[in-house]
């Protein structure tokens, strides 16, 4: 796809400009690459700088509202101090790296409503314009499948993905943003969560997980971090770990509950509530969002993870067939 803008604040018979993206999928860590088109106007124009943003749509912390304009998360110069002549064509060829945190706007084939893009900023005469961001499609890497697919086959649903204008304490987060998987729990977890919150922090060596139980619930939520590496992923069984992960979250939030001196009829008055349907609050629920991590169980019968995914594109999706093997790290706050 091509966005074109005239950059109105530039002056009337200013430059145009079209960016020009690959529309392959890129998964974190891969290249987005393309090029910005610049057409002359009706005279020549010095241009100070032209540069590519990657910017995404986020909330202002819990509940907030969405951030206006969207939040630059990543920067590429392409050029600075040039003159584009009157009616002049010039492409210029670009490739800009995602960076390990992006977040997911797409799983298992399923939208996630996350909006993220690539927008071009044209400064020249002391004016600065940007133009529309390009919609970029952010799929997940082998790690965050084989995690994703085990949620699923175990049963848990998927309602919202957020991204968050915060920090989560105690983790390696580099972005000023993160993305917060909301999930549903499957039936066996009914009676001693009502909610689950998954964030994946994806670096070049490996995923840091934080979970948290019964974010929205009465009390602090409990919480608990683990680390997975890229290689190795064949080898473990990720059903059975997701499952452990989840049953050490639940064995956390007892403790927090009766530390808070909270009863478990109190617990189960709140889980039958989510579990007749009530509504979510605070942030973006999504229409549909609820089939996803069903398709995502498939993944467990791919064949081969493939490598990490760096270089973009949809090359080793692949799968987490006959994985076996554990290892972890927790950590539960308070």
């Amino acid at each position: 796809m091509v966005f074109k803008r005239v950059l109105g604040s530039l002056g009337v018979g200013g430059p145009v400009v079209d960016t020009i993206l690959d529309r392959e999928p890129v998964r974190p860590g891969g290249v987005v690459r393309g090029h910005v088109r610049l057409r002359g106007g009706g005279s020549a124009c010095d241009l100070e700088h032209l540069a590519l943003e990657l910017v995404a749509g986020v909330e202002a912390g819990y509940g907030g509202e969405e951030h206006e304009g969207g939040v630059a998360f990543d920067r590429l110069r392409l050029g600075d101090g040039f003159r584009l002549d009157a009616r002049e064509r010039r492409d210029i060829p670009f490739a800009i790296h995602i960076p390990w945190e992006t977040p997911l706007t797409e799983v298992s084939g399923q939208p996630l409503g996350v909006v993220l893009g690539v927008r071009v900023e044209l400064a020249a005469a002391g004016a600065r314009d940007h133009g529309d961001p390009e919609p970029l499609i952010v799929r997940p890497l082998p790690v965050q499948e084989a995690v994703l697919g085990a949620l699923g086959r175990l049963g848990f649903g998927l309602v919202a993905a957020d991204l968050r204008l915060a920090h989560i304490a105690g983790t390696g987060q580099r972005l000023p943003f993160h993305q917060e998987i909301e999930l549903t729990p499957a039936p066996q977890y009914l009676r001693d969560v009502n909610e689950i919150a998954l964030t994946l922090l994806t670096g070049p060596d490996a995923m840091e997980l934080v979970l948290e139980a019964d974010k929205r619930g009465e009390g602090s939520g409990a919480l608990g971090r683990h680390i997975v590496r890229h290689e190795g992923l064949e080898q473990r069984d990720w059903t059975g770990e997701v499952d452990s992960w989840i049953r050490a979250l639940i064995e956390s939030r007892a403790t927090h509950t009766a530390r808070d001196g909270r009863t478990n009829a109190a617990i189960a008055g709140v889980t039958a509530g989510t579990a007749a349907g009530g509504a979510v609050g605070g942030g973006m629920v999504a229409a549909g969002l609820g089939d996803a991590l069903g398709n995502l169980a498939r993944l467990g019968n791919l064949g081969g993870t493939g490598g990490t995914g760096g270089t973009g594109g949809t090359g080793g999706t692949g799968g987490a067939k006959g994985l076996r093997g554990s290892g972890s790290e927790e950590e539960d706050r308070g």
